[in-house]
């Protein structure tokens, strides 16, 4: 399928042909028929990108502060090959289209093949031939409503949340400054809602527009503003103001203070400057709003990803909820999104449609639009096949999975996998980057572009079914993991699967049930992403106690930093919390330094009123190990971000040792110090994938005993059921 993108380092905007997206859980699968450039929110991006790098940091100060501390603990040369790897990625644009359905998840029921839709949200609503949509951003279309007007429904919602903001009744005289494509669907929203409105623009065309459209005075800012709209209210001053500008300048809200009557609303819809001047918002005692988008919903994962509604007792308005009725508005033929469109150019074309709103061609434009082929097209097959890149090769077909070179498939390429696992893998000699899978096309191809990938797909299976690979990564989501590990070891590949293993136990039983019950001899090699024990540092310390014969105390202290509730790993049935999603590191690690398996955990977390805090982000876990070793682990979401995230404190037989932050260790013994490491952070994961090459290309040793992984899980699984009960559990 087409989409476009355009690469952040460079800016440039190109249309790709990239697989068409995986279906997900909660959502659908559109054939669109149009997509909406939404020329003030996407001129942001395209001006972002085309900035060099010195005003790409000026422009984002918080990530700067982030590239430092970085730079503070890893060293500037990895942060900086970490930093141009993210900027040179493929970014996806658009985000109000409208097609239709062509595949539904069977979790889905609102929804049927063949439906016309309309469809909302930054990364789902693209411009691209096919797109997934999760159920709360995609709305029914009538028959009878052009699919090119349904187009709009997105930005129909934004500026219907707007007025809803605004609170306009009956009669109310109501100012809209800024007559783009926003501020433009606000006066005929307002006008649908029986009020008097005034429109004001800095462009002479748009204020035209906007009386064609319905706007009963408009003028451009260079106008006697203030006495046309005191003649338009009576001499009172407006009602409600409403911002649709986009500026950097503060000239909007300075205006709408100066003609809002007395205790009026003002509400922002656009992205202007807040400099608020106090004596005519304090004089008048005006309330000042900020719209959020297209209603409520926006920007809550639960709401948007996982498909949970408001009920409408508590929220009339959801963004859905405006969606369908602006498409109502559009059916009933009060909104007029025609006069609206300017260009429609087809997707092959859509790199020239961003040379209109970046102003390198000069022609003037309102709505512009990226046509699709109005049926699916026969090369879009949702179980799609891998095509070599640059049609090369893949391979000589291989009858075992210990071939050399190693054809590695690569399934999920987020960040954690383009920062550190795939380029660990292709400075490795024997191994070969056959493909890629990612649930989107543009992220696949961004690997692809980076790394080499020799084919990019968004079908697991494809990956499981060719023969050429013989062993998988698996980087995905937590929730794929332990169906992905199975299917890999069931098509014969061995696996390395990042951190965790599974969720639950049911999970955990249905691997161990396969994986024990095949034939040894013959069962591909399996390996968790547990990167801390393969650290210099962390071999070293555990030979230092070697010869002690005695238990160990382990004290690991982490300053994890804090994850916001809403985030995928906090989820519970997504990421799984922190605790069986990272903490999982730290009992690998007691384990590998005592030799030993955890057999009782008692955990504790602390107590807080604070609805933004997660208590089992900040928790203190004693274990106690099969050979008399005592672990500990105090994990820390609320510490600062200046201190080092791990220190590890280990004593056994008059001997203690150290390690902060995998950059030293310090080793103690007959009164006497010995330090090694050489300040760099090294938490093992080069060394950590080159064993596994080697293992799985040669011996298939597994390089952690199936019985310690079932175990690392088991104990994080325990941890939770001892803050749930209070009390120590067993394993």
């Amino acid at each position: 399928m087409k989409q476009v993108t355009q690469n952040l380092k460079s800016g440039k905007i190109s249309v790709e042909n990239l697989p068409t997206p995986a279906m997900k859980v909660g959502g659908i699968l559109v054939k669109n028929r149009f997509s909406l450039i939404s020329a003030g929110t996407e001129k942001s991006s395209v001006d972002l990108g085309k900035m060099n790098m010195l005003q790409k940091a000026r422009s984002r100060p918080d990530d700067v502060k982030k590239v430092l501390l970085e730079i503070k603990q890893s060293g500037f040369l990895a942060t900086y090959k970490r930093v141009m790897s993210k900027l040179d990625s493929l970014k996806p644009l658009g985000y109000s289209s409208a097609g239709t359905v062509i595949a539904v998840d069977p979790m889905v029921s609102e929804f049927k093949v063949g439906d016309r839709v309309a469809c909302a949200g930054a990364g789902y609503a693209v411009h691209a031939d096919v797109v997934f949509i999760p159920r709360n951003l995609a709305v029914k279309v009538p028959e009878d409503v052009p699919l090119e007007d349904a187009t709009y429904t997105t930005l129909g919602a934004i500026a219907m949340q707007g007025v809803r903001q605004a609170q306009p009744s009956l009669g109310e005289k109501v100012v809209v400054i800024g007559l783009g494509l926003v501020g433009l669907l606000a006066i005929q929203l307002l006008k649908a809602n029986g009020c008097g409105t005034f429109g004001i623009d800095i462009d002479p065309e748009n204020v035209l527009l906007a009386k064609k459209l319905g706007a009963d005075e408009a003028c451009t800012r260079s106008a006697d503003v203030n006495s046309l709209v005191k003649s338009f209210t009576g001499g009172y001053g407006a009602d409600a103001v409403i911002i649709a500008a986009a500026t950097r300048s503060s000239d909007p809200v300075a205006l709408a203070g100066e003609i809002a009557r007395d205790r009026s609303r003002i509400v922002m819809i656009g992205a202007t400057g807040l400099n608020l001047p106090r004596p005519p918002y304090y004089q008048k005692e005006l309330e000042f709003k900020l719209s959020r988008s297209y209603g409520p919903g926006r920007y809550d994962p639960s709401y948007e990803e996982g498909g949970v509604d408001y009920p409408i007792g508590y929220v009339r308005w959801t963004e859905n909820r405006n969606m369908k009725e602006f498409v109502s508005l559009l059916r009933e033929r009060k909104i007029d999104v025609k006069s609206l469109t300017t260009h429609v150019f087809p997707i092959d074309m859509g790199d020239k449609a961003y040379k209109l709103i970046s102003g390198e061609r000069s022609e003037r434009f309102t709505g512009i639009l990226l046509e699709y082929s109005k049926e699916v097209d026969a090369s879009i097959d949702l179980v799609k096949k891998i095509e070599p890149k640059n049609d090369g090769q893949l391979g000589p077909r291989s009858d075992s999975f210990t071939k050399k070179p190693m054809q590695i498939g690569f399934i999920g390429a987020g960040s954690f996998a383009q920062s550190y696992l795939i380029p660990n893998l292709k400075k490795n000699s024997s191994v070969m980057l056959a493909a890629v899978c990612t649930s989107t096309g543009l992220t696949a191809k961004t690997a692809q572009n980076q790394f080499g990938f020799g084919a990019i797909t968004t079908e697991a299976a494809d990956v499981f079914s060719n023969e050429d690979i013989g062993t998988v990564f698996i980087a995905t989501r937590h929730n794929l993991h332990a169906q992905l590990v199975i299917e890999a070891l069931k098509s014969g590949k061995n696996v390395f699967v990042e951190k965790p293993l599974a969720l639950d136990e049911t999970e955990l039983t249905s691997i161990a049930q396969f994986y024990r019950a095949a034939d040894e001899k013959h069962m591909p090699l399996m390996m968790v992403g547990f990167n801390r024990r393969f650290a210099p540092l962390s071999i070293e310390m555990r030979r230092f106690f070697s010869g002690t014969g005695e238990p160990k105390v382990v004290n690991y202290r982490v300053n994890a930093g804090y994850i916001p509730l809403n985030h995928w790993t906090q989820n519970p049935t997504e990421g799984g919390g922190r605790i069986i999603g990272e903490v999982c590191h730290f009992v690998d690690f007691i384990q590998f330094i005592t030799g030993s398996r955890v057999e009782r955990v008692f955990a504790e977390s602390i107590a807080s009123d604070n609805s933004t805090l997660v208590p089992n982000d900040n928790v203190n876990i004693s274990m106690k190990l099969k050979d008399g070793s005592l672990g500990i682990i105090t994990y820390l979401a609320n510490g600062d971000s200046a201190l080092p995230k791990e220190r590890i404190e280990v004593t056994s037989g008059k001997r203690a040792s150290i390690i902060d932050n995998f950059q030293y260790a310090h080793f103690y013994e007959d009164g006497k110090e010995r330090k090694s490491g050489n300040g760099k952070i090294d938490k093992g994961i080069a060394d950590e994938v080159d064993a596994f090459i080697k293992s799985a290309s040669s011996d298939r040793h597994s390089l952690i005993s199936f019985d310690e992984l079932v175990n690392t899980s088991l104990a994080t699984f325990r941890i939770l059921n001892s803050l749930s009960v209070g009390e120590p559990v067993t394993i």
